[in-house]
């Protein structure tokens, strides 16, 4: 059975991923993410469980060097340094038509990058997590994303970069969802896992 590609992405409750400019949080997350320690440790349980990440070069860079670092960061809480080894053990694929080099477990893919995640999910098992709304949109227009894992936070923010870019390219009818598992947790934010289901 071939892998499966999991987007997973905080969005606000009006869809955005990203809002207008504001103030950054402690590990500088947009000040409407409310990450508290009980769902970071579910964030650590989840990515444990993948055998693999893809990401954009934006959220890549967003990663590294934090989390590496974040590993023997004593002034850090054990579950983000916990997170910090879990991120920089897992084998990665950096889409990047710009990065010719990267560190900590990671390949790049340039140019076909598409076609390669394609083979890379035949041959490959388990879920493989997903970063960035740019490499999730060609996926999803490419038959590729299997599985969406969404964290909606309890904020409105109007405007701002969508959960999907250019979803009317990537979505030429409409897309059915399964639901998988449905959780709330006790800082408001909702967990939805939806199945893209295939026609």
């Amino acid at each position: 059975m071939p892998a499966r590609f999991v987007y997973w992405m905080n969005v606000s409750l009006d869809g955005f991923i990203e809002g207008r400019p504001g103030t950054a949080g402690e590990l500088g997350e947009p000040e409407w993410i409310r990450i508290d320690e009980p769902l970071h440790r579910f964030f650590n349980e989840r990515a444990a469980a993948m055998t693999m990440g893809v990401e954009g070069r934006v959220i890549h860079d967003m990663m590294d060097p934090f989390w590496p670092d974040a590993r023997t960061d004593e002034s850090l809480p054990d579950y983000l340094r916990e997170y910090g080894e879990i991120w920089t053990a897992m084998p990665k694929v950096l889409v990047s038509r710009s990065r010719t080099a990267a560190d900590h477990n990671t390949t790049i893919f340039g140019e076909g990058a598409i076609a390669r995640l394609a083979t890379l999910r035949d041959e490959s098992e388990g879920d493989i997590g997903v970063g960035g709304a740019d490499i999730a949109t060609q996926l999803l227009a490419a038959g590729l994303l299997d599985e969406l894992m969404i964290f909606t936070h309890p904020a409105l923010l109007g405007a701002g970069r969508p959960l999907f870019d250019s979803p009317a390219d990537a979505i030429q009818q409409p897309l059915l969802l399964d639901l998988l598992e449905h959780r709330t947790f006790d800082n408001g934010v909702t967990l939805h896992r939806y199945e893209i289901l295939r026609r």
